[in-house]
């Protein structure tokens, strides 16, 4: 049983529809701006080989963070690896049976479409949907979030394929494909947060994914096109934007939704410690806020442990939200695939950086003003 539990019912927090417009429209102009073959030769000299494979297939459930200011939202980062999608959706639900099933039937039609597509682009179109199914993270059963894997394993069974919910040290993999306890599997829903598939327990499936003997979902390829950090610096500039062929309708929009962001080993270090208060910092290869310094709070020792692939992005306090007699900061996180909304929930936290584990906080519906 889970402490915490990360879905907050019968909270609403209100945005208007153009600041959701403004968010589906980023996503939008993301998506066209990591198709142009100029930014993705562009990006070769930063991305490791196995992130300049193209698989030829897309990245499931990307989620989009955005801070919510007086000037309208704002980009924080992106990421491949956006767990908690079907409990922020859940939360999205009026709190009745019928509704809940309507919800579950549309949004199992939506994953469906989304995996199908999948498999049916990795397969040049052999195949209509997934037969062997992998959930892949290390120690699944002993992450936070692993009742959603569970939520995930039931809808695979539902839909007729075989699934299993696994570590990495479990699959046998290689050039020649991927098998689970003696299955031969076809996509994995990939919830590992090693990204570019670095470590040696992810040896195997790094060669079955650069040989196509298998769909890997999310991928290296689309991690590196939009959620390394790094892209937060190129797009905040609109020199390299313009360079690249993005429309000035695209360049514009990225620099009014992405707050600057730029390398520390750019920057004239005492100067950057003066202003550190406008400033918040984030190491390029961690994931779900660790390691993230906001510069109002960051100590001298601290701020000379930096290193020049530290991502330095400009400060946008996340809102604040008063439910019932408490407090929360709050952001909120786009549910896409490719550049289609899966849905949106806000994240209610305290503390520094968002988490999943303040008591009363978590996931709650988002409710639309004019």
């Amino acid at each position: 049983m889970i402490e915490n539990r990360p879905v907050t019912p019968l909270r609403t927090v209100k945005i208007s529809r153009h600041e959701l417009r403004a968010m589906a429209r980023l996503v939008y102009t993301v998506e066209r701006l990591s198709a142009l073959s100029a930014y993705r030769a562009a990006l070769l000299h930063e991305l490791p080989e196995v992130a300049r494979f193209n698989p030829g297939h897309a990245s499931v459930m990307m989620g989009y963070d955005f801070h919510l200011g007086a000037d309208g939202p704002s980009l924080i980062e992106v990421n491949t690896n956006a767990g908690g999608g079907l409990l922020a959706l859940q939360a999205a639900s009026p709190l009745s049976e019928t509704a809940f099933v309507t919800l579950d039937r549309r949004l199992k039609a939506r994953l469906r479409r989304m995996f199908a597509n999948e498999i049916r682009n990795f397969s040049a179109g052999r195949s209509a949907q997934p037969t062997n199914v992998v959930i892949l993270d290390e120690e699944p059963d002993s992450q936070f979030l692993y009742p959603e894997m569970q939520a995930f394993y039931n809808f695979f069974v539902e839909w007729g394929c075989s699934a299993a919910i696994a570590d990495p040290k479990e699959l046998l993999a290689g050039t020649e494909g991927v098998w689970h306890q003696g299955k031969r599997v076809d996509l994995i829903y990939n919830r590992h947060c090693d990204f570019y598939l670095e470590t040696a327990v992810l040896s195997g499936l790094r060669q079955a994914y650069l040989q196509k003997t298998v769909c890997l979902t999310p991928n290296p390829f689309y991690y590196g096109l939009q959620a390394d950090k790094r892209r937060l610096c190129f797009w905040s500039d609109p020199e390299a934007l313009a360079k690249v062929g993005l429309d000035q309708t695209g360049i514009d929009l990225l620099q009014s939704l992405v707050p600057k962001s730029r390398m520390f080993g750019s920057f004239d270090p005492a100067l950057l410690w003066a202003e550190r208060k406008q400033w918040v910092f984030k190491p390029a290869t961690q994931h779900a806020s660790r390691g993230v310094l906001v510069g109002a709070k960051m100590t001298r020792n601290r701020y000379q442990e930096l290193t020049a692939d530290t991502i330095v992005q400009r400060y946008v306090p996340p809102s604040i939200n008063t439910l019932g007699e408490n407090q929360f900061k709050t952001d909120f996180r786009l549910f896409t695939y490719r550049n289609g909304l899966l849905g949106i929930a806000a994240r209610l936290y305290r503390g520094q950086v968002t988490n999943l584990r303040t008591e009363g906080g978590g996931f709650a519906a988002v409710s639309l003003s004019d």
